[in-house]
């Protein structure tokens, strides 16, 4: 866990914050769409990878305001 704040802090310090967040943003908003296109369109008996693709993507919607902001406090 300290790795990871350590390369947050260091994306925060460059200035790149904003771009580093929108970009998990957008690849968290993807992953929650096609889990749910593939849970509402498909005959998938297997309900796994929906459920997994649509919990990644809520992750990582919130994941990188909660990051910047552990890094922010310490």
């Amino acid at each position: 866990m300290d790795e990871l704040l350590d390369v947050v802090d260091l994306v925060a310090d460059s200035g790149f914050e904003g771009i580093v967040t929108w970009l998990v943003r957008l690849v968290g908003l993807v992953a929650l769409l096609a889990g749910l296109v593939l849970w509402l369109f498909t005959e998938m008996g297997l309900l796994v990878v929906p459920a997994v693709l649509i919990f990644v993507g809520l992750v990582l919607l919130v994941a990188p305001s909660i990051l910047l902001l552990a890094a922010e406090l310490s």
